[in-house]
């Protein structure tokens, strides 16, 4: 069992107040709601379920495992090499590129110890481990924490009520709980990503007119 001290460690990790500007992407749901494939609460549960369970959530929580499990520092590099050729787009290399220096250099700075710029589900993977966090419950959280800067996305753009937010988050938690647990058997062999219209819409958002978020 996880003791307090892990479990608030990671909530400070993953909380909206760490500064790794998550508020700052939108993983291409701004695209998407201009377009008008995500125009309502409904939608934007089932985009985001998408996502989690056939997309980059998925595939960051595989990620994060190997990361945790990386023998050396050369097998770190060269599975953060594979993170970042995995990126369907600029947008989402930057997306994952800039988390992952920014919370490196954060955590670092606070707790210090030997963790370089990584992408981001590869920093947390290094740092849950240099700091003997439990792994299922990293990237359980890591999940919960994606989704939840999504949702709040979701609220600014398209927009929906805090409540249904709310809701939408609570509805995606046990499908984050379920990718988490199960990217505990998997390995980079398994690593797939079939979440096309997310990733068309990354692309799309690299040349939308009018934008609030980065990616």
């Amino acid at each position: 069992m996880p003791t307090d001290a892990q479990v608030m460690k990671l909530a400070q990790w993953l909380s909206p107040a760490y500064p790794v500007g998550a508020f700052a992407y939108s993983h291409g749901l701004e695209s998407a709601v201009a377009m008008g494939t995500v125009p309502d609460a409904a939608a934007l549960r089932e985009w985001l379920g998408d996502i989690l369970f056939q997309g980059a959530g998925r595939a960051d929580a595989i990620f994060l495992a190997a990361a945790y499990r990386a023998p050396d520092a050369a097998a770190l590099a060269e599975l953060d090499a594979t993170a970042r050729a995995f990126q369907p787009s600029a947008e989402r290399l930057l997306e994952t590129t800039a988390q992952g220096a920014a919370f490196a250099r954060i955590t670092g700075a606070v707790w210090p110890a030997d963790l370089p710029d990584l992408t981001y589900p590869v920093a947390l993977g290094r740092a849950a481990r240099l700091h003997d966090l439990p792994l299922l419950l990293t990237a359980r959280m890591y999940l919960h924490a994606f989704a939840s800067n999504l949702v709040s996305a979701g609220i600014r753009l398209i927009p929906i009520g805090q409540t249904d937010g709310q809701k939408v988050l609570t509805a995606l938690t046990p499908l984050c709980e379920r990718v988490a647990e199960e990217a505990m058997a998997e390995t980079l062999d398994e690593l797939s990503s079939t979440a096309f219209l997310a990733d068309i819409a990354s692309m799309t958002h690299e040349t939308q007119y009018s934008r609030l978020f980065r990616t």
